[in-house]
């Protein structure tokens, strides 16, 4: 067990996988108390179970990030159980990739209400706990590089994503002038092994054709080679989130293998 976020509460949205789960793991085995939220309830269960067993504290609620009323209750239930709330990991999000010629207006609209929405509702009610405690706190909005650059057949998704960058800087601003000691910065990862590319690519359904291989992909079009882990935009997550990254608000953190300046 470490100590770069020891006390803490952090709330990590679309935690029971890929980076979610990968930043509650590290934010839990650094010390805080992760409150894990997703819709998927046997792998938020695991996430809890693999935490406590590691000697950490974490928790499991239900949560629609689209339901303006389920953040009120997530953010009601972390008053009443913690009477703080210190970090933010807004991650949740879902990727619909295809021609944007092809794409449903009912497939955009899901996709912002996941991705662009959902972060929109998390700042809006976590902000007022954070000021609550007096001591500050650290938003940390997962973006993408696909948020700095646009990519064929994820018209939508880039849409999102970019909108999530712009927001943060803008929210980063409003607290900065409030001086409440809340710092909002995004997070931009580039490949990295989630699940998030089988839906992009259409081949989460059964029968669909093979999943993407990342490793290939990585070879040609990252500068490192390889593809990123989960636990690669996790440590970055963690250093936003802890009190080392004191002075930095309203940046974004690409990590990407150099995929995004190539």
């Amino acid at each position: 067990m470490g100590g770069r976020v020891q006390g803490k509460v952090a709330l990590i949205t679309g935690g029971a996988s890929g980076i979610g789960r990968g930043c509650a793991e590290t934010l839990a085995a650094e010390g805080a108390l992760a409150v894990i939220t997703d819709v998927q309830d046997a792998k938020g269960a695991e996430v809890v179970a693999a935490i406590g067993k590691a000697g950490g504290k974490a928790e499991y609620l239900r949560h629609d990030v689209t339901d303006e009323a389920a953040w009120e209750g997530v953010i009601a239930q972390v008053k009443a159980r913690h009477g703080r709330l210190d970090i933010l990991v807004n991650n949740a999000g879902i990727g619909i990739g295809g021609s944007i010629l092809d794409m449903t207006l009912a497939d955009w609209r899901r996709q912002t209400a996941v991705n662009l929405d959902g972060v929109f509702l998390g700042v809006k009610h976590a902000i007022p706990l954070m000021r609550a405690s007096g001591d500050g706190g650290s938003i940390v909005n997962m973006s993408s590089v696909a948020g700095l650059k646009g990519a064929p057949t994820l018209a939508g998704y880039c849409a999102t994503k970019g909108g999530v960058r712009l927001f943060t800087k803008a929210v980063a601003m409003e607290c900065a002038n409030a001086k409440d000691g809340i710092r909002v910065n995004s997070v931009h990862p580039g490949i990295i092994e989630t699940p998030i590319w089988l839906s992009i690519t259409n081949t989460a359904s059964p029968g669909a054709n093979a999943p993407p291989d990342l490793d290939a992909i990585s070879a040609m079009a990252v500068p490192l080679g390889m593809k990123g882990l989960p636990q690669d935009i996790a440590n970055g997550v963690l250093w936003l989130a802890s009190d080392e990254s004191r002075y930095v608000t309203g940046a974004e953190l690409v990590i990407d293998g150099g995929l995004s300046v190539r």
